[in-house]
């Protein structure tokens, strides 16, 4: 084999490893994005809820939920994906809410949100 050959299958191997690492990533990304580990509702009151982020703007929130009386208030962070989502969130920020969400764990960065939970649903309930 020549120099110029090795260098050519080189060339080509390289290529190969780098489009399999961007595929192998962007579906590990969409699947933890697909895929929900947990999902469930917590009720409470949306105490912040604002658009976040230098480059990746992401929706993000708090949820100051109903304690039992006698103990601590809990804070539970979600993040929104979803235009709908958002707009109900606005509309119900200081009001009695129930909110459906899905725990998605593994997801690799903060550019699609800075919590594992992401609310899909929002339901005022005064």
């Amino acid at each position: 084999m020549t120099f110029e050959e090795i260098k050519k299958k080189t060339v080509k191997f390289s290529i190969l490893l780098i489009v399999a690492a961007v595929v192998l990533t962007a579906g590990y990304v969409k699947t933890a994005l697909t895929l929900s580990y947990s999902k469930g509702e917590r009720i409470g009151y949306v105490q912040k809820f604002s658009e976040k982020g230098w480059i990746c703007k992401t929706w993000e929130g708090e949820l100051q939920m109903l304690p039992v009386p006698g103990a601590l208030p809990e804070k539970f962070l979600f993040s929104v994906r979803d235009k709908g989502v958002i707009d109900k969130i606005n509309s119900s920020v200081g009001k009695k809410v129930s909110l459906f969400y899905e725990q998605h764990k593994g997801v690799p960065t903060t550019c699609f949100g800075e919590s594992e939970y992401f609310a899909v649903d929002a339901k005022t309930l005064e």
